[in-house]
Order: structure tokens, then C-alpha cells, then sequence
């Protein structure tokens, strides 16, 4: 089969997820969260997509890789669905998302500082600590620092602000 996409033939699930790149179950979750138009179904009860639904389908996968919810698409497309234009709406949620990652980016750089001075203290207490003893590193920072003073990951900070925004729509 050609890898080009079909542009004039309706397209089962499976055939639409594999020119896009996604699983079929995306496909299907995409139709049950309304973010693709509810597909009629064959008379053998396959799901049959319009051409369309390909380039919607890489639509969302783009959005989504910038930091757009499922939650927010569903509500963009919706509206664009029916006619409306979301455009100030999205730009809105774009530039809230550059501002959260900027506020993200900023905790990173200073995290970043904070373990090179202690990476830079251990290394002291490393050289004064005889070989077999103990050091006592995390002792040693959890002294100098608050005990409510904690950090997540970088990965934990980009995940709860995407399930922060999506409990809010």
C-alpha cells in the first residue's frame, strides 16, 4: 500500500491510525473524547473515517506535542465544529503555556544551581571524610535546608501542569 494518504476514500480505524502513527485505540479514544466527529460505521461495524479525519488527526498530535490537553482540543474543536473560531481562545491557552514552562524553566535553572553547590559541599565533605566512613551527604544537606523545601523532577513538573489544566476544564 502507498504511503501517500488517501485524500478521496473514507478510511477504517486501523488504516487511518497507521497513516497517522498512532495505535487504533488512539483513534478510537480521539472519537470518544470528541476531538474526531463520531465515525459512522460500516455494515460490518467498522469504524469508517472521512479523509479528513487524517489531517485532524495529525492536527491533534502536533497540538498535543506543544502542551495542548485533550481536554482543551475537544473544546477548541468543538466550537470550531460548529462554526465558531476559537483562535483567541487558543492563542490565549498558548501563551498561558509559554508562561507556566518560562516559571518552569526558571525552578529548573535555580535547581540546577542549588545541586551544583551541594554537589560542590559534598565534594568538601568527601575529601575530609576518611575512606570506609560515611560522609552522611543527605544528613548533611537535609541540615541546611528546609525540611518543606522539595523539588520534583523535570518530568513531574511538565506532567501535573498538564493535569492541572486538564481538571480545569
Amino acid at each position: 500500500m502507498s504511503s501517500k494518504p488517501p485524500t478521496n476514500r473514507p478510511l477504517h480505524a486501523g488504516e487511518l491510525a497507521r497513516l497517522a502513527g498512532v495505535s487504533p485505540d488512539t483513534v478510537r479514544f480521539y472519537e470518544r473524547r470528541h476531538l474526531l466527529p463520531a465515525a459512522p460505521r460500516s455494515t460490518s461495524g467498522y469504524r469508517i473515517f472521512p479523509p479528513e479525519a487524517l489531517t485532524r488527526v495529525q492536527l491533534i498530535r502536533g497540538a498535543l506535542s506543544i502542551g495542548f490537553t485533550v481536554s482543551e482540543l475537544a473544546a477548541i474543536f468543538g466550537e470550531r465544529d460548529r462554526g465558531g473560531a476559537p483562535c483567541h481562545k487558543v492563542r490565549k491557552l498558548a501563551a498561558e503555556k509559554l508562561a507556566a514552562l518560562e516559571a518552569q524553566l526558571r525552578d529548573l535553572r535555580a535547581w540546577r544551581r542549588e545541586l551544583r553547590r551541594t554537589l560542590a559541599e559534598w565534594d568538601r565533605l568527601l575529601v575530609k571524610t576518611p575512606h570506609g566512613k560515611q560522609a552522611r551527604l543527605l544528613d548533611a544537606f537535609a541540615a541546611t535546608h528546609p525540611k518543606n523545601h522539595t523539588r520534583r523532577s523535570a518530568l513531574s513538573f511538565l506532567a501535573s501542569g498538564s493535569r492541572k489544566q486538564e481538571r480545569q476544564t
